[in-house]
């Protein structure tokens, strides 16, 4: 039995009828059925990015053994969940590689420290991932970039099987990297097909990209811009007829790319969540006083639009900078942001926890949090650089778990997507002891169950847990008898089922 099983086996008590059990003097005791209600539980994103691009987050560095990459994340994923976070943004593919088990790239090279070389002995890392986390009450959402071909800090080989091998021709060179051109047609269908392929065979909770969409602007050794190399795929498009001008027309690259993996996620699995995680300006002058790159000419990435239109579940712009430039001001930009927010999809600003250090502190993380609380319209932040967390630095993770997140949350639900709650679950529990068997069994034909919300209460008040979904029964130890227990289901889009909801009946004589 490894740590996480013996965690939910002190953690889930009865729920139902718990009968049967002595106490001194003869007396005994159960659990009937009560109108009364536990509190209502948070609604709030909590987010982290894992990046595995360099070795950034996950793992530490190249050719870990399996065990080693296993225990790595399992410390990842139990820190998140001791600090009350409860979603984990995965990198899943940095460049045309994967860091799971796929027919389509070659395996990445921040595994085992060679592209195209499985983990020996072999698993699925992401398989892995989603299963863990899920046990950690945590959603795992999985991370791409859709254009990246080759990092200018690859240290291996390419591999047979990469495509500036097998497709050169729709591969740019671009400073030190390789980059898939936007504009080719057979680049966009590969791209959406790497995320369905994902979407299909693994159980994730959502599809997430970065900022990556065309590159930065790379330079030449005199200082000069250098300007991306698509000339092949603007000439035939200007050929066969079309009419935008050169940088309209690879925003509408990117768009169209967005709007097709929005909708074939929706098509093959509806609660799968899509989010999107842009540079945190859109323009310079929006609004008025911010001041900075433009993502919308340079990366030409038109986030508004997609928030607009309702492409995304999720945007999370990336708000890197405090209130020391008013140029940059998080306030000011998360602001404009919500307000462009038509269609009412979450609003997640993204937070750089790695600015904490010598000279930084906590507290301005855990301002923009207590901000991003007090917006309309907002409910969630996703935040950067993980290491601040696992080395607790200045006290950060404390600052989390003994503050803003001293409660636990569950994720926002997503009612554009699934509006409807799951159906009432049945609940037993035979009794021996302090020892307890428990059986949670949905309804017939209702949807799957991605997590329980089990509230107890006893002397010293309500306790809450997030469990998941996929175990239906549990051998649980008793230590104390709460006076009420209560349990809900949770959908894979996030809506709550009524609870069921049983207090404590101490009888005076043996039970009949």
């Amino acid at each position: 039995m490894d740590l996480i099983q013996l965690h939910q086996r002190s953690l889930l008590l009865a729920l139902l009828c718990l009968m049967g059990g002595s106490m001194p003097g003869g007396a005994a005791e159960q659990y009937v059925p009560s109108s009364l209600k536990p509190p209502i539980v948070a609604r709030e994103f909590r987010g982290v990015w894992v990046a595995s691009v360099k070795n950034i987050d996950w793992p530490s560095k190249p050719g870990l053994t399996t065990e080693q990459q296993k225990s790595e994340l399992i410390t990842l994923l139990d820190r998140a969940r001791q600090l009350r976070l409860n979603a984990v943004l995965l990198q899943v593919r940095p460049s045309y590689d994967a860091l799971y088990a796929s027919q389509l790239e070659p395996w990445s090279e921040y595994l085992t420290g060679q592209m195209g070389r499985a983990p020996s002995p072999y698993y699925d890392p992401l398989a892995f991932a989603v299963e863990e986390a899920h046990k950690r009450g945590l959603e795992l959402h999985a991370w791409f970039n859709p254009y990246r071909a080759r990092h200018s800090a690859a240290f291996s080989g390419l591999s047979g099987g990469h495509i500036s091998k097998t497709k050169p021709q729709v591969v740019r060179t671009y400073g030190k990297s390789l980059w898939l051109d936007p504009g080719e047609r057979e680049v966009q269908e590969h791209s959406l097909n790497v995320v369905l392929d994902v979407v299909r065979r693994y159980d994730i909770d959502g599809v997430h990209f970065d900022d990556y969409f065309y590159p930065y602007p790379e330079k030449a050794a005199n200082g000069a811009v250098l300007p991306f190399p698509d000339w092949s795929s603007w000439k035939r498009y200007r050929d066969g007829g079309g009419r935008l001008e050169r940088d309209d027309w690879r925003r509408e690259n990117v768009n169209l790319f967005i709007v097709r993996v929005s909708q074939a996620v929706r098509a093959a699995k509806p609660w799968v969540r899509f989010g999107i995680s842009p540079f945190g300006i859109w323009r310079p002058g929006f609004p008025a006083q911010i001041k900075g790159l433009d993502a919308h000419d340079v990366l030409y990435a038109d986030a508004r639009k997609w928030l607009r239109e309702g492409w995304v579940d999720y945007l999370a712009p990336q708000l890197y900078w405090g209130e020391e430039k008013r140029e940059t001001s998080f306030n000011a930009l998360l602001d404009w942001w919500l307000s462009e927010n038509a269609q009412q999809r979450h609003v997640w600003p993204g937070l750089d926890i790695s600015r904490v250090g010598r000279s930084r502190g906590p507290e301005e993380i855990v301002d923009q949090v207590r901000a991003t609380r007090e917006k309309a319209m907002t409910d969630g932040n996703i935040h950067w650089g993980v290491r601040a967390l696992t080395e607790n630095r200045r006290g950060l993770a404390d600052s989390m778990s003994g503050g803003i997140y001293e409660r636990l949350a569950l994720t926002p639900a997503v009612p554009w997507i699934d509006n409807r709650p799951p159906a009432p679950v049945s609940l037993s529990v035979s009794l021996r002891g302090n020892v307890a068997r428990l059986r949670v069994s949905p309804a017939t034909n209702s949807e799957p169950v991605r997590f329980w919300l089990v509230q107890r209460r006893n002397q010293t008040g309500w306790i809450t847990e997030v469990l998941p979904g996929s175990q239906s029964e549990r051998i649980l130890e008793l230590p104390d008898r709460p006076d009420l227990l209560s349990v809900a289901p949770v959908d894979r889009s996030g809506n709550l089922g009524a609870p069921a909801v049983l207090a404590r009946q101490v009888l005076l004589g043996p039970a009949k």
